[in-house]
């Protein structure tokens, strides 16, 4: 029997979701999940408590599908080394008229 992870990455999404990251709380790196319904540009983004962006993750047109992508606190999408406090972080997917928002917590 198939568990619901192995199921999201064999279909085409009807609907835009963002999953909760996990491992969450993490320490060093941690994975988000999200799916895209239909072709268009996706946005992920990182925000620290004050709301101000640190990292953007993903600003690409997509095709439909289910998507991963690691979020690592040392080093940033742009290949920049960062020294992230530990603490409540957010992460924002928009895409079109989608939006939402997820808590994460980095601890050290």
């Amino acid at each position: 029997m198939k568990n619901a992870d192995s199921l999201m990455n064999e279909v085409t999404p009807l609907v835009f979701h963002l999953s909760q990251n996990y491992p969450n709380p993490f320490s060093e790196q941690t994975i988000i999940k999200y799916c895209v319904a239909y072709r268009t540009r996706v946005q992920i983004t990182i925000l620290n408590s004050a709301g101000d962006v640190i990292d953007t993750l993903v600003d690409e047109e997509k095709n439909p599908g289910t998507y991963e992508i690691d979020f690592c606190v040392s080093v940033g999408a742009s290949g920049k080394v960062r020294n992230l406090a530990g603490g409540k972080y957010c992460y924002r997917m928009e895409a079109e008229d989608y939006l939402s928002e997820k808590e994460m917590e980095l601890v050290q």
